[in-house]
């Protein structure tokens, strides 16, 4: 199963679902990264981290670590 890490700039994905467990996983879904929402990559820094993506009509900026943690699929 692929994540958010592997996504690609420009490319819209669909979270299947948010792998991990405690604090760092309640806080990703505060974010509005919930199963089903659609996440559009907008950019990436230039030594990769971190990634930006456009979810639920807002800029976000995540940590790779935290993107390898969004479980996705291609839309």
């Amino acid at each position: 199963m692929s994540t958010l890490k592997d996504a690609k700039v420009g490319q819209t994905v669909k979270v299947l679902g948010v792998k991990g467990e405690g604090p760092l996983r309640r806080r990703i879904m505060d974010m509005g990264i919930t199963k089903g929402v659609e996440i559009y990559v907008r950019k990436l820094a230039p030594l990769g981290d971190p990634v930006e993506i456009n979810v639920r009509g807002y800029e976000l900026s995540l940590r790779k670590d935290d993107a390898e943690m969004i479980e996705v699929e291609e839309v």
